[in-house]
């Protein structure tokens, strides 16, 4: 079979929307990428060759896709709402909504890069076991994963706490739209939107937000708010794909966030070969064989390629 990205899937386009547990970016910046990438990542293929492989993903991945991470050099730090702010009081609901609602009418889609094309097609070959992303944004599936382990749950998916009832987000799109006509048009032009769909709006205590369609219920993005928990079940799966394999690699990932270096650990505990394709430095330095300072869409190739 050719080895072209492109011809493997096709290509699809889905929402700007990331929102996941964030922390300050590492302190150490970005090393300039290797001008020979196959050379760069010829340590990997020796290190990995012929193993089943988990894969671990974060923003990193998804950043030459357009969509922003959160620790690259000069991102601003920020505070994003906790899900008991959320959860307890209406005017936080509303404020969130607002913004949020804003954030999803930006005028783009972002469509898979050649990282995410090159880690499905290592799935269909079977060496890639599964991929477990911090990722909501749905690009991995887009791509064509088959076994993508959602840790910070589904940008494309809101939920009912009280009686969890789920829609399409652009259904509560519409929904939105309805019950505040003019409200995105007076506002995205000129206004700036994070990685995660926040619209920095401050004046927000005129929208209208919907309630469940089924109960009356507070609806929420599927998604593991900061200051929330992962969902056992996914903890679980996850554990599996990694026990299912011989070595695990990080991609574009700083593993700042527990959930995610948590699967780390186990790989090392299980005397795994570990490599990592990163930008910059990740927590887990200390338990790698190899970190590749590259960009995941220009590496991942290579990586499918050589294997």
């Amino acid at each position: 079979m050719a080895n072209s990205i492109d011809a493997y899937f096709p290509r699809g386009n889905v929402p700007n929307l990331r929102i996941k547990n964030i922390e300050a970016p590492p302190a150490d910046a970005a090393r300039p990428e290797p001008d020979d990438i196959a050379s760069a990542v010829e340590p990997i293929v020796e290190l990995v060759k012929g193993k089943r492989l988990a894969v671990v993903t974060g923003a990193g991945v998804s950043t030459d896709s357009g969509l922003p991470d959160y620790r690259s050099p000069g991102s601003p730090r920020r505070n994003p709402m906790t899900i008991q702010q959320f959860m307890a009081s209406e005017s936080y609901r509303t404020h969130y909504w607002a913004r949020n609602h804003v954030g999803w009418s930006r005028p783009y889609r972002a469509a898979p890069n050649a990282g995410h094309y090159a880690l499905a097609h290592l799935e269909h070959r079977g060496i890639v076991t599964g991929v477990i992303t911090q990722n909501v944004d749905m690009l991995h599936s887009a791509a064509g994963s088959r076994r993508v382990v959602h840790l910070h749950g589904r940008g494309d998916r809101v939920v009912c706490t009280q009686c969890e009832y789920s829609m399409d987000r652009q259904d509560l799109h519409t929904i939105l739209t309805e019950l505040n006509p003019g409200w995105s048009e007076r506002h995205v032009d000129d206004v700036e939107i994070a990685p995660d769909a926040d619209a920095a709006i401050t004046d927000t205590a005129d929208f209208t937000v919907a309630d469940c369609p089924r109960c009356g219920g507070i609806l929420r993005t599927d998604v593991v708010f900061f200051g929330g928990r992962v969902n056992p079940a996914d903890i679980e799966e996850a554990g599996r794909v990694v026990s299912e394999s011989d070595a695990l690699l990080v991609a574009g990932s700083s593993l700042s966030v527990a959930s995610a270096l948590r699967f780390v650990r186990q790989a090392s505990r299980a005397d795994m070969p570990i490599a990592i394709i990163n930008r910059g430095p990740t927590r887990a330095d200390d338990a790698a064989s190899v970190h590749v300072y590259a960009g995941t869409s220009r590496a991942l190739p290579f990586l499918d390629r050589f294997l």
